[in-house]
């Protein structure tokens, strides 16, 4: 069965998304820790991230760099945080968050909540940043 990020590559769910290229897609977390947590992916379903190739694996954290950069240029932040975790979702992913001090990548704190408006303006944000 498609994990859900799969389902998201394949155009089944919907996504704000921030960029793509024919290998990676960036999407806003919907669950986020930070106003513009985005969700880097490749878009080849695999498990665990050390199980993508060696070629790959640098292509997926080169894009990430990509995306982090943009995210820096339009999201007041001390700076972009990344964690890959890879429990919640079966589907290998890096977690980019704007962080202002270390408390903001704990991922056991209760999630945060933005409209839909929010949302559309922080991807175009980062998409044209990009």
């Amino acid at each position: 069965m498609p994990s859900i990020f799969s389902k998201i590559v394949n155009g089944d769910l919907p996504a704000y998304k921030v960029a793509e290229d024919e290998s990676h897609l960036a999407f806003l977390d919907v669950f986020p820790l930070a106003y513009g947590h985005v969700l880097v992916i490749p878009k080849k379903e695999i498990d665990y991230i050390f199980d993508i190739s060696s070629d790959e694996y640098l292509a997926l954290f080169h894009f990430a760099q990509h995306v982090a950069k943009a995210m820096d240029k339009v999201i007041a932040c001390k700076r972009i945080g990344i964690a890959v975790i890879g429990l919640e979702v079966p589907h290998a992913h890096i977690h980019l968050v704007p962080l202002n001090n270390m408390s903001d990548i704990n991922f056991s704190k209760p999630k945060l909540k933005f409209s839909e408006d929010k949302m559309k303006k922080i991807a175009q944000e980062i998409r044209a940043a990009i």
